[in-house]
């Protein structure tokens, strides 16, 4: 008899903990894994179509998961672009809108919020949430930080990315932001990838010669570097045997860094490559998903994955369902905003799968993007055409005076918005009703333009610092509080 009762009791003990085993087999909290590139269109890896570099890790992500075609970015500058993705908020929502600007006080980082549930949370990399050191309201959302190029992260800041997986707590979910350096300028001489200058693809709106065919083959070597690490975590997460159970991101913070794409508007700049790696939730593979996707939807979409509750500040919407139907429509319209990144500027975008609609504010001063991006190779190559009066007309343009106050551009007549058609008769209809869209959106979400922006910090044609670099003027929204705001678009 007391041995039967011994039996029952062992059985009533050990029952809850098989129930409880298989519930955490259906329920276990997905890995999450995001790998951010530093400076790379969404056209410079293989699998979207470049003929010449070579991405074969990331390619291979992209069969085994969903490819997205219009994700776009909320600003083509770093810091203003990380800090708008870490917290699923617009640029001027977040306190920092410009290039180092350190996010406000009262902003929420979407990894905190893993980190209060039970994620291990991990930051490798590049950090500039603002300043490039690590500081600011983003630190207290990680467990562990640093592994930057000054850090034991190597030039590209990716070393330390397998050794983070390896030395996690095992028996916690994990998140990890991983951050390139690559591929950032300056290039890094020793970086054994090897492309010829006779066979990179020169874009229109460069200067065909020697001294840019080499600057873009020095960008091709630092893009590879990028998916070489890329595949390193891919086998570490196979060796943990975690991998289908770990949604892995690969995407970029803005676009290449030449003219006419880093801090710019146009598709080159502001288009992201988006790889969404998910064994556990994408039932069916190498899929393409060409649905508009803005970065401030990553927040909430992990923070559903993960069965966590969202900020109130999140700005964005979860795409899950986009991974279980990628051909399903999610959005009408993705927004942007061009300002200061070491030259004063306003710009502002709004954009459909067919028309890119952008108002410029400073339409007397040329817009030519960043000082870094004017003094590399191919920068140098369109101020010297220039000075020589013999660029064409795409060419010449970023430095015109005045520029357009408003371009249109038809995405799908014209892929690299050369053709500005705002204006003409049978544009006055799309125009009208984009200007309505970007207007109700600057009204919901607090956007300013204020008088006193901050100034140029380099001079525009030999790039050296100006007496007022440092100066700041005022931030893009702040007149109105718009780190407050909580309204979605």
């Amino acid at each position: 008899m007391k041995s039967s009762w011994i039996v029952c009791l062992l059985i009533g003990l050990n029952f809850p903990s098989i129930s409880n085993s298989t519930n955490s087999k259906k329920n276990v909290r997905p890995n999450i894994v995001i790998l951010i590139a530093d400076d790379i269109s969404r056209d410079d890896f293989g699998c979207y179509g470049h003929p010449v570099i070579k991405t074969p890790n990331i390619d291979r992500l992209s069969k085994g998961g969903i490819k997205f075609t219009n994700a776009f970015l909320t600003a083509s500058s770093c810091s203003p672009s990380r800090s708008s993705i870490i917290t699923g908020r617009y640029p001027h929502n977040t306190g920092a809108c410009e290039l180092h600007a350190p996010l406000a006080k009262n902003q929420v980082a979407f990894p905190l919020l893993l980190k209060q549930a039970g994620y291990y949370t991990a930051q490798a990399g590049k950090w500039h949430f603002g300043e490039s050191k690590v500081s600011g309201v983003a630190v207290s959302a990680f467990n562990r930080t640093g592994g930057s190029s000054a850090d034991g992260g190597g030039p590209s800041g990716a070393e330390m990315w397998v050794p983070y997986l390896k030395e996690r707590p095992k028996e916690r979910p994990f998140f990890m932001w991983f951050a390139a350096h690559d591929a950032h300028r300056g290039w890094d001489k020793k970086n054994t990838f090897n492309y010829s200058p006779e066979n990179v693809i020169v874009p229109d709106y460069m200067v065909d010669n020697h001294q840019t065919r080499k600057d873009l083959a020095a960008y091709y070597k630092e893009v590879s570097r990028f998916d070489y690490y890329v595949g390193k975590v891919i086998d570490e997460l196979k060796q943990q045997k975690v991998l289908d159970n770990t949604l892995v991101i690969v995407m970029a913070d803005n676009g290449r860094p030449f003219p006419r794409d880093k801090t710019r508007l146009y598709d080159s700049g502001i288009i992201t490559p988006f790889i969404v790696h998910f064994p556990k939730e994408i039932e069916t593979t190498n899929q393409v998903c060409e649905s508009l996707l803005s970065v401030i939807d990553i927040a909430p979409t992990i923070t559903e994955l993960a069965g966590v509750k969202p900020s109130e500040m999140f700005q964005g919407k979860s795409f899950r369902t986009l991974l279980h139907h990628p051909d399903k429509e999610f959005r009408d319209y993705v927004f942007a905003e061009h300002n200061w990144h070491d030259y004063k500027a306003y710009e502002r975008m709004v954009r459909t799968k067919q028309f890119l609609y952008i108002e410029n504010g400073l339409p007397e001063q040329a817009n030519i993007g960043a000082a870094d991006v004017l003094n590399g190779g191919a920068g140098k190559a369109l101020l010297m055409g220039m000075q020589k009066q013999c660029l064409n007309e795409i060419q010449k343009k970023p430095f015109l005076i005045p520029q357009p106050q408003v371009e249109l551009y038809n995405c799908i007549d014209d892929p690299n918005q050369f053709k500005n058609i705002a204006g003409q008769e049978d544009s006055k209809s799309i125009q009208k009703k984009l200007k309505r869209i970007l207007s109700q959106w600057q009204r919901k979400t607090k956007d300013t333009q204020p008088k006193q922006l901050t100034p140029d910090w380099y001079d525009r044609k030999t790039m050296k610092p100006l007496k007022c670099k440092g100066q700041r003027g005022i931030m893009p929204g702040s007149e109105k509080k718009a780190e407050e705001v909580k309204t979605k678009e």
